[in-house]
């Protein structure tokens, strides 16, 4: 199923920043605020977008990163680490979470939108989408290998949409200590899912890492689409 793409302009107070939009063929459908990655909208994230376009979804991919350097796309080496890193670190989180908020804002604007809105993040953007489920920005919310949730359990009482946590059993950045921390905290929210994969390492999803796990990355899509048709208005 083709996709339709294009970068478009969003206002915020500090001025305009781009997001990525992938349209389905049916030109209509929910919507999906896609998080990024510390790698910025590089081309696995717009891969990923396209992805759920092809499903039937209208995606939109805020640049998060847009205060630093407009489209800033970092690669998986060494040299791209180093900058995403930095490049987190210089990230204002309430700066970044009005960014999301404004691109839940156009999308919910565009004729193409017609259904409820979700947020999925991955990495960073995996603890972005949780705060997005904690302000009552969406629907539903999903999280791929979301480091710092563990850290944010004062929030977990604001979470009253269903969360889907996806984790790697062998995450080398979040020890299955700090998973169970946050399924211990959420074991009473019927609205909260929590799925290991085995011997799946951190970034599994990322067929540009060398950390991809294909089965890991397809039961996680399968999982994220049928918890996505249940739970969507």
């Amino acid at each position: 199923m083709s996709v339709t793409t294009q970068w478009i302009e969003i206002d915020s107070a500090d001025g305009k920043f781009g997001a990525y939009l992938a349209i389905p063929h049916t030109q209509k459908g929910p919507g999906i605020v896609l998080i990024q990655e510390i790698f910025g909208v590089n081309e696995h994230i717009r891969s990923v977008a396209e992805q759920y376009a092809a499903d039937g979804y209208v995606v939109i991919v805020p640049d998060l990163f847009w205060r630093e350097g407009k489209r800033i796309e970092l690669t998986y080496d060494q040299a791209g680490w180093t900058r995403a890193v930095e490049l987190m670190n210089a990230t204002d989180i309430d700066k970044a979470q009005k960014d999301i908020e404004l691109a839940i804002d156009a999308l919910k604007a565009l004729p193409n939108h017609e259904g409820g809105v979700a947020s999925i993040g991955y990495c960073f953007g995996g603890l972005l989408s949780y705060h997005t489920a904690a302000n009552g920005l969406v629907d539903v919310a999903i999280a791929y290998y979301g480091g710092g949730i563990q850290n944010q359990l004062d929030r977990a009482d604001k979470i009253q949409v269903p969360l889907l946590l996806h984790f790697g059993e062998r995450d080398s950045h979040i020890p299955l200590e700090a998973v169970e921390k946050i399924a211990e905290r959420f074991e009473n929210n019927e609205n909260i899912e929590i799925v290991v994969y085995p011997d799946a390492e951190h970034g599994f999803n990322c067929s540009h890492r060398d950390s991809y796990n294909q089965r890991a990355a397809a039961e996680a899509h399968g999982n994220s689409l049928i918890f996505l048709a249940m739970d969507m208005p």
